[in-house]
């Protein structure tokens, strides 16, 4: 089994809780990417959140606030799911579709962040064709707090 170091995207694009999040629109858009993972700092590249484009959608746009004021500590999302770089691949992607995660954030022992895996990074780095298939089902799957408003 591969391990996630193998798998991951290392060096992720990160932002600071600090910044707008016009500006972690931007870089979503320019990485060609759905989140952002959030750093305590520069420095300690220590992971605090993550900011996703479902979280813009939902939490600014949405709610008719404004990106380029409302700062990307006020939507990110600060409960995280991580693994390890030394991890089985499959730790991860069980840990995505239990918890329906599109993508994982990989983290050292020291939780700085040092790569992340997407669903993409699963389906094509990794020859399991089946996991895979099963992985985005559980991850794509409805659960009834999504129809409440209906």
């Amino acid at each position: 089994m591969k391990k996630c170091s193998e798998v991951m995207t290392k060096n992720p694009a990160c932002c600071l809780p600090s910044d707008a999040v016009s500006q972690a629109a931007q870089w979503m858009k320019r990485e060609n990417v759905g989140s952002i993972p959030v750093i305590e700092s520069e420095q300690s590249k220590k992971l605090i959140g993550i900011v996703t484009d479902r979280d813009l959608a939902l939490k600014v746009v949405a709610d008719g606030r404004d990106a380029k004021t409302t700062k990307v500590a006020d939507v990110m999302t600060r409960t995280i799911i991580t693994c390890h770089a030394d991890d089985d691949v499959q730790k991860a992607v069980d840990a995505m579709a239990k918890n329906q995660l599109r993508r994982i954030p990989v983290v050292d022992s020291e939780s700085k962040i040092v790569g992340i895996i997407a669903q993409a990074d699963v389906a094509t780095r990794v020859d399991q064709p089946e996991g895979t298939a099963r992985m985005v089902k559980d991850i794509s799957r409805p659960t009834t707090k999504n129809f409440k408003n209906l």
